[in-house]
């Protein structure tokens, strides 16, 4: 396994599908088949490609930041810091586990919403 490798396309993969492109994510970054574990996602590729054609349907506007990576073993882990409209703040925690040919093949994720006061100055991401 290439850790350094499975980072950079774990981020190319979720910035692209993010950003409006997950037919393209999908065909250069994803297994033949993908294990879902997000309630709100299918299995499968094409349920993957229909979400994030959806989100971008109804949210054309929005950022990523990518915080954090971590890799050890077939996994790679992504903390990020998303602003969606009227500055609707979240951080997530994703994982991804790729195949010996380093495609992606699963994926499990957290996600919280930023609250707008919090009882310290510490960021969540």
């Amino acid at each position: 396994m290439n850790l350094d490798q499975n980072k950079q396309n774990a981020i190319a993969f979720y910035k692209m599908a993010y950003e409006g492109n997950p037919v393209q994510a999908v065909a250069l970054y994803v297994g033949e088949d993908y294990i879902q574990h997000n309630p709100m996602v299918g299995d499968g590729p094409q349920a993957f490609i229909a979400y994030f054609e959806r989100m971008q349907k109804e949210f054309p506007v929005k950022t990523i930041e990518f915080v954090r990576t971590i890799a050890e073993g077939d996994l790679v882990a992504l903390h990020t810091h998303q602003v969606w409209p009227d500055e609707d703040e979240y951080v997530t925690m994703d994982f991804f586990r790729f195949s010996e040919d380093g495609k992606i093949v699963e994926h499990w994720d957290s996600i919280q919403q930023i609250p707008k006061t919090a009882l310290n100055a510490n960021k969540m991401y």
